[in-house]
């Protein structure tokens, strides 16, 4: 009896949050920049009669979001052309062993802890590994022909240039209108000790856990398998246990929403145009409200991602079979994220990994010195 009172004020407080704001910490111009590197390749996309080649450079695009804004032109511009390369490889890793599925899951789960443990060396602010993780799973999810595989790098490359051109644009005006003194960013990029070993152990659970997710979507022979392990990198961002809890359940509850959402938007929109545009502006959204609510911000992520990703896919002309696929997906992704980021974020487990590493470590330099 004495729980009730206690679940009942939890479940208000949840209630709460999933409706109520934090002040704004976006600058304005990255909403901006992302609606830009977005839109600007499905009108051109569009016009052209190239709509699929036009998706994978418009999402390509999104490497705008890791723009440092308050940091100088060379740091800007650099770490935005770092993370452009990393868009071409985590594709390209994908799209290279994608033959075989077993082997595509072991390299794909690989792949993720490497791009988890270089985020963390790096420093990347949110959205950290996410875009890498989802571009790799994306390529790995696609048909293996070697022959289409540097035109499909290509498109990486062009949308991640697009990007960077507007990021160009936007720091001459900003250098030209502003006297506003920008911060060049000092950072030591040397991580040792307990730190140092804390992010392998991170690293190795992401990658088991990406390698779950992917050959879970295999096994059940889910046509596109990655939206189970981009939902399950999406939970597992939390910076705690409750976090990564909360997020998964926000992730579901938001996702639902999202999904009539999408589901309303699917049955009235008949034209590319008006599709695009809907696209455009759910990208702003979607950048405006992600770092003052995520619930609230899953809820224009859903319908953003599938009209982004399943545009000109024949299921499209069926969205109440497209909306109940994609649920299932999320939901497994989201479960799966959830128990992972128990395991990134348990303190016991953590200990016990630091101390039996920090043991090896001594036995190691014992061993060498005898």
């Amino acid at each position: 009896m004495k729980m009730r009172p206690n679940i009942k004020k939890l479940l208000i407080e949840e209630v709460k949050n999933l409706f109520s704001l934090t002040p704004q910490r976006r600058h304005w111009a990255v909403p901006v920049l992302a609606a830009l590197c977005i839109g600007a390749p499905l009108f051109i996309g569009l016009l052209l009669n190239q709509l699929s080649n036009a998706l994978i450079i418009s999402f390509s695009g999104l490497v705008i979001l890791y723009i440092p804004i308050k940091s100088s032109f060379i740091d800007r511009m650099g770490k935005l052309l770092m993370c452009s390369f990393g868009f071409m490889v985590s594709y390209a890793v994908g799209l290279l062993f994608s033959f075989n599925f077993i082997i595509s899951c072991i390299t794909f789960g690989l792949l993720c802890g490497i791009i988890h443990y270089i985020s963390l060396w790096l420093r990347l602010a949110p959205p950290g590994n996410f875009f890498f993780i989802m571009l790799a799973s994306m390529g790995s999810a696609i048909p293996f022909n070697l022959a289409l595989i540097p035109h499909h790098i290509g498109l990486v490359a062009i949308g991640t240039m697009t990007a960077c051109t507007f990021a160009l644009i936007y720091s001459l005006i900003q250098s030209k209108t502003s006297n506003t003194q920008l911060i060049h960013e000092k950072r030591d990029l040397s991580i040792t000790g307990l730190k140092n070993y804390a992010n392998h152990i991170e690293a190795v659970i992401i990658a088991l856990f990406m390698f779950g997710a992917m050959l879970v979507g295999h096994l059940l022979e889910i046509e596109k398998p990655y939206w189970i392990p981009v939902s399950c990198i999406a939970v597992m961002q939390g910076v705690t246990i409750k976090h990564t809890w909360r997020r998964g359940l926000y992730r579901i509850a938001g996702t639902f929403m999202g999904m009539a959402f999408c589901w309303v938007i699917l049955s009235l929109v008949n034209h590319a145009f008006v599709l695009y545009l809907v696209i455009v502006i759910l990208q702003y959204i979607v950048e405006v409200v992600v770092t003052r609510n995520y619930a609230l911000a899953v809820i224009f992520i859903t319908p953003l991602t599938i009209l982004l990703i399943e545009a000109g896919s024949p299921i499209m002309q069926h969205p109440t079979e497209l909306i109940a696929i994609r649920m299932l997906d999320v939901l497994l992704g989201s479960i799966i994220g959830a128990i992972g980021g128990w395991f990134v974020h348990n303190e016991q487990i953590r200990h016990q990994a630091l101390r039996r590493l920090r043991i090896a470590k001594v036995l190691f330099r014992k061993r060498k010195h005898v």
